[in-house]
């Protein structure tokens, strides 16, 4: 009788945990995204003082570093209260933080109206993005993993990834949708600003979801273990350190490869190469499906055949070989090319993205687990994404796109001998503590 009754309650929540998981990381990309993708056709001339066109796109991508700056202090902050208060509460806040930072965007001035301000209120709410995105992802990974059954880590761990492709499907989607709708003079005057005041709605239906949640069972067995450290930063760096770099090195290439193929490939395609806007968009779109596809094979693979870290480094090792065909691909000339070429990056994006979800919480004990996931998602972001659509346009503007691909090869390179590193004794011991 008893096991009866509990059998459906445990199904339920734990659809209720993964959805949890990958809503609200959706809308958080949702939130992102838009960001990505208004940067990379209208806040240049909006924001900036006219100088040439390729100034201003230059300064619009590099308040997309500021978020990535942001996003290490937002997982310090986040990860504090995750790991002596609570996941539940803790991915509430973040949720909060980033939607009320994306939704004030929608009201900001221009430049021609308000002078510096503009720029200046710009900067300061991607910074709150990025503070509430520090917090989010390693909240929502450690939700779905830390309720996942045994031998399922790796797929309940893809439900917060697959809200990156959801995100972006639905930015972008929105974005081309009013390219079809409004003029080109509406979208530049006010359309851009709906997708930002739309993220009030989203926030709501994601909090409506979290705030049913209960606390992750691992997180529960630790506190009835020892009380929770009083600075799970110090804890984590005194007793953690390699670990900490391990993770943070082994998902450079993710960042790398996902803003290279995304806000790089837009602004350039469109820019330089002369694409139209709503087309490119289109194609980016179709693109995007192929990394979902590889998030999901990437996790069964690594649940049913190897182990997260081993999928990581195939999807490494497949990634430096990409970048060695961006220029003759991406250059054709031929937009069914450019499609083949994003689809098969954005699907290795999967491989090298989709088992973070699992890989990332394995090297952690739950004590600090929030924090140390936090860290090291972050700061790999800044690493690998904070600044590659400005360092990828001036290595495009001074050599073309072959040494953008050599710079994804670069990164995929550097995430690979990272996650060699992992499988050392040491690492592998604070896996199993």
């Amino acid at each position: 009788m008893n096991a009866a009754a509990t059998a459906p309650h445990s199904m339920s929540t734990h659809r209720r945990v993964l959805l949890a998981s990958l809503i609200g990381t959706a809308i958080e990309f949702y939130d992102f995204y838009i960001y990505a993708t208004a940067a990379s056709l209208v806040f240049g001339a909006l924001f900036f003082p006219s100088a040439s066109p390729a100034a201003q796109q230059l300064l619009a991508f590099a308040t997309l570093a500021v978020a990535f700056v942001a996003r290490p202090v937002g997982s310090l902050v986040f990860g504090h209260f995750g790991d002596r208060v609570g996941r539940k509460s803790t991915l509430v806040a973040s949720l909060l933080t980033m939607g009320i930072s994306t939704t004030l965007v929608a009201f900001l001035p221009s430049y021609a109206s308000a002078g510096w301000i503009a720029p200046l209120a710009l900067c300061v709410l991607r910074f709150g993005q990025g503070f509430g995105l520090g917090g989010e992802w390693g909240g929502a990974a450690l939700l779905a993993v830390e309720n996942a059954p045994p031998g399922w880590r790796a797929r309940y761990g893809m439900f917060p990834q697959l809200g990156a492709p959801v995100g972006f499907i639905a930015a972008n989607g929105l974005f081309l949708l009013l390219g079809l709708w409004l003029t080109p003079a509406q979208f530049h005057d006010w359309g851009w600003r709906i997708p930002f005041a739309l993220s009030a709605l989203l926030v709501g239906v994601g909090l409506w979801i979290r705030l049913r949640l209960a606390e992750t069972p691992e997180f529960a067995a630790s506190l009835a273990e020892a009380p929770p450290p009083r600075v799970p930063l110090a804890e984590l760096v005194r007793l953690h350190p390699g670990p900490l770099l391990i993770g943070t090195f082994g998902a450079v290439a993710c960042f790398a490869l996902y803003y290279i193929s995304t806000a790089f490939a837009l602004s350039y395609g469109t820019k330089t190469l002369g694409y139209a806007t709503q087309p490119f968009l289109a194609v980016q779109l179709g693109a995007i499906l192929f990394m979902a596809l590889g998030i999901v094979a990437s996790a069964w693979l690594a649940d049913r055949h190897w182990d997260e870290r081993r999928v990581l480094m195939g999807g490494c090792v497949a990634t430096i070989g990409i970048g060695y065909v961006m220029a003759p691909m991406m250059g054709s000339g031929s937009l069914l090319l450019v499609f083949v070429y994003l689809a098969v990056a954005l699907m290795l994006m999967g491989f090298v993205y989709g088992p973070l979800g699992a890989w990332l919480p394995s090297l952690f004990p739950p004590r600090v687990r929030y924090t140390g996931v936090s860290m090291a998602f972050n700061v790999a972001g800044v690493l690998g994404g904070g600044l590659t659509p400005v360092v990828a346009t001036a290595l495009a503007s001074w050599g073309g796109l072959a040494p953008v691909g050599y710079y994804a090869s670069g990164a995929a390179l550097v995430s690979l001998v990272a996650l060699a590193l992992a499988g050392s004794p040491g690492v592998r011991r604070v896996a199993a503590a």
